[in-house]
């Protein structure tokens, strides 16, 4: 029988938990938090994830029944129960830079713990190096056993998308590196018990982190570019959706839609995660730099494009209010982490601006968030649409205008509604 401990319980290890001990392991799922321990060992998680068709809600409550999954704040208890150890535990951005203490403190409590003939496998994003350079010495300082030979340790890189999450740890491709050829099997055969897409093999656990930071980084430069184009096609007076639709059409072209920022955990701290390696080498990541500062700025310019607006029709920011529809850092998601969303809020709420804002699926409590739409909607002097949410309804356009003040105004971030339909049902219409 697998034994599994899953160090951290949020968005990637909670699912990756359920997922292993629906395909037969034992899984002990481990968190520094309490509170979150205490409501999944009661069958409660906030989460939106499904496995065919099923709740992770669902999923949760089964393998509590069977007693197929547990979780414990406790990472001796883990340890002491399974001989494999993936750490999902990650790296925050602290101005700027990368700071390791949490994963510093697991690393070394796993360490105290661990016996022979264990596996410790990494699946956080990390600094490149990190893997060679911080977490072997500090297991094997702290365990007294040899890397390789007496325990083994791998990194695999965490490739899915929230929302997708146990859909895409069965068939996401997934890159793994050892310290080690044993290590590396012993991974490999960890992994497949989850996954039925191609493992593939790299060179060095080096080259597994850096090529997931080159994942997210990506990302973060088409976007910044798409942004960019949104302020050449809004010169021209032409969408930028319908621009990007027809370039995608090019089967060598990829182009992601422009839109609030960049939030979540990923990839706004790719570029740091890459820069402190740069900065260990005197390397400049002049284009990555400018790409990760332009959607940064993204919130400012929102903020700023309302408040040009409201100038317009003879209004005050600062004696407005404004209805901010979506919390979440990306469409159907209920991940409000590094949100920009949360960052507009913020700029608002800064120039006085009464905001209410309401996302029927982000379970963090806001003293400005509200329970329904039209509570956010009502005596508002704009709407800001965005993110896409089951359970958000942008196309009520004459009844949200009938309760808003006079001369309402929609800015529209995902091209939500159409600028007829907007202006015929009173508001002045913006889209990004």
């Amino acid at each position: 029988m697998c034994n599994v401990c899953i160090i951290g319980q949020g968005f990637v290890g909670l699912p990756l938990a359920l997922s292993y001990s629906i395909n037969g392991c034992n899984v002990v799922g481990v968190d520094i938090k309490q509170e979150l321990v205490n409501e999944l060992n009661n069958g409660v998680t906030h989460h939106t994830e499904k496995h065919e068709n099923k709740k992770i809600q669902n999923i949760l409550e089964e393998q509590l029944r069977l007693n197929k999954y547990k979780a414990t704040t406790l990472i001796s208890e883990g340890v002491e129960k399974c001989s494999n150890i993936i750490i999902t535990v990650g790296i925050p951005i602290i101005n700027g830079n990368a700071e390791f203490s949490d994963l510093k403190s697991s690393i070394v409590d796993v360490a105290r713990n661990l016996k022979k003939q264990d596996l410790i496998l990494i699946r956080s994003t990390v600094v490149p190096g990190t893997t060679d350079e911080l977490i072997k010495p500090l297991l094997e300082e702290y365990s007294g056993l040899k890397c390789g030979e007496d325990f083994y340790l791998a990194y695999a890189s965490e490739r899915i998308a929230e929302g997708r999450a146990f859909e895409e740890f069965e068939s996401m491709p997934t890159v793994i590196a050892g310290i080690n050829e044993k290590s590396a099997r012993r991974a490999e055969k960890l992994l497949k018990i989850i996954c039925n897409a191609e493992v593939i093999r790299a060179d060095s656990i080096k080259i597994v982190e850096t090529a997931k930071i080159l994942e997210n980084l990506q990302r973060d430069v088409n976007i910044a570019m798409v942004q960019e184009f949104a302020r050449f096609t809004e010169a021209l007076n032409i969408d930028i959706f319908q621009v990007i639709k027809l370039a995608n059409t090019h089967k060598r072209v990829n182009l992601l839609m422009p839109g609030s920022g960049v939030g979540g955990y990923c990839i706004p701290n790719a570029y740091y995660y890459l820069n402190a390696k740069a900065e260990q080498i005197s390397l400049e990541l002049d284009l990555l730099k400018l790409s990760r500062k332009k959607n940064e700025q993204i919130p400012s310019f929102i903020v700023g494009k309302l408040q040009e607006l409201l100038i317009s029709i003879g209004k005050d920011i600062k004696k407005s209010k404004i209805a901010v529809i979506g919390i979440a850092m990306k469409d159907y998601s209920n991940d409000d982490r590094m949100s920009p969303a949360i960052e507009i809020i913020k700029l608002l709420l800064q120039k006085g601006v009464e905001v209410k804002a309401f996302d029927p699926k982000v379970s963090t409590k806001y003293t400005y968030k509200v329970d329904t739409q039209l509570e956010a909607i009502e005596n508002s002097d704009a709407i800001l649409a965005l993110v896409k949410q089951d359970g958000i309804i942008y196309d009520n356009l004459k009844e949200f205008s009938s309760i808003m003040k006079i001369h309402p105004i929609f800015m529209d971030l995902k091209a939500v509604i159409g600028k007829r339909e907007a202006e015929e049902s009173g508001f002045k219409y913006w889209r990004i």
